[in-house]
Protein backbone atom coordinates (compact mmCIF):
# COMPACT_ATOMS: atom_id res chain seq x y z
CA UNK A 1 0.00 0.00 0.00
CA UNK A 2 1.58 3.03 -0.85
CA UNK A 3 1.25 6.40 1.07
CA UNK A 4 1.26 9.79 -0.65
CA UNK A 5 4.42 12.20 0.79
CA UNK A 6 1.93 14.99 1.66
CA UNK A 7 -0.34 12.86 4.58
CA UNK A 8 3.04 11.32 5.63
CA UNK A 9 4.00 14.82 6.21
CA UNK A 10 0.86 15.75 8.00
CA UNK A 11 0.97 12.88 10.22
CA UNK A 12 4.37 13.29 10.76
CA UNK A 13 3.29 17.17 11.85
CA UNK A 14 0.74 16.50 13.94
CA UNK A 15 2.57 13.71 15.77
CA UNK A 16 5.67 16.31 16.80
CA UNK A 17 5.47 17.42 20.57
CA UNK A 18 7.50 21.11 19.05
CA UNK A 19 4.64 21.92 16.95
CA UNK A 20 1.85 22.01 20.44
CA UNK A 21 1.88 25.26 23.16
CA UNK A 22 1.86 24.37 26.40
CA UNK A 23 1.19 20.64 25.28
CA UNK A 24 -2.91 21.07 24.29
CA UNK A 25 -2.82 23.72 21.32
CA UNK A 26 -1.49 22.94 17.90
CA UNK A 27 0.98 25.79 16.08
CA UNK A 28 2.47 25.32 13.44
CA UNK A 29 3.04 27.81 10.37
CA UNK A 30 4.46 25.26 8.14
CA UNK A 31 0.95 23.69 8.37
CA UNK A 32 -1.40 25.25 5.96
CA UNK A 33 -4.40 23.75 7.20
CA UNK A 34 -6.90 25.84 9.91
CA UNK A 35 -9.01 22.24 11.01
CA UNK A 36 -6.56 19.44 11.83
CA UNK A 37 -7.15 15.90 13.34
CA UNK A 38 -5.77 15.50 17.27
CA UNK A 39 -2.82 13.56 18.14
CA UNK A 40 -5.36 10.92 19.22
CA UNK A 41 -7.64 11.38 15.51
CA UNK A 42 -10.35 9.32 18.04
CA UNK A 43 -10.68 12.48 20.19
CA UNK A 44 -11.57 14.98 16.88
CA UNK A 45 -10.10 18.03 15.62
CA UNK A 46 -8.78 21.23 16.58
CA UNK A 47 -7.43 24.41 15.24
CA UNK A 48 -3.96 25.26 14.03
CA UNK A 49 -3.34 28.24 16.02
CA UNK A 50 -1.03 29.41 13.74
CA UNK A 51 -3.20 30.16 11.31
CA UNK A 52 -4.93 33.69 11.37
CA UNK A 53 -7.80 31.93 9.93
CA UNK A 54 -8.38 29.86 13.08
CA UNK A 55 -9.62 32.84 15.09
CA UNK A 56 -11.51 34.28 12.39
CA UNK A 57 -13.42 31.19 13.11
CA UNK A 58 -13.28 31.15 16.64
CA UNK A 59 -14.54 35.04 16.79
CA UNK A 60 -17.10 33.97 13.55
CA UNK A 61 -18.85 30.98 15.93
CA UNK A 62 -18.89 33.45 19.23
CA UNK A 63 -20.56 36.19 17.38
CA UNK A 64 -23.39 33.78 15.45
CA UNK A 65 -23.67 32.28 19.50
CA UNK A 66 -24.46 35.29 20.66
CA UNK A 67 -26.72 36.67 17.81
CA UNK A 68 -28.78 34.07 18.42
CA UNK A 69 -28.79 34.29 21.87
CA UNK A 70 -30.16 37.81 21.55
CA UNK A 71 -32.61 36.76 18.92
CA UNK A 72 -34.35 33.95 20.82
CA UNK A 73 -35.16 36.95 23.98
Amino acid sequence: MKIDFEQFENDRMIEDPTNYRWGVFYFNPKDARIVVPKRSKIMGWTLNFANIYSYLLIFALIGIGLLFGWISR
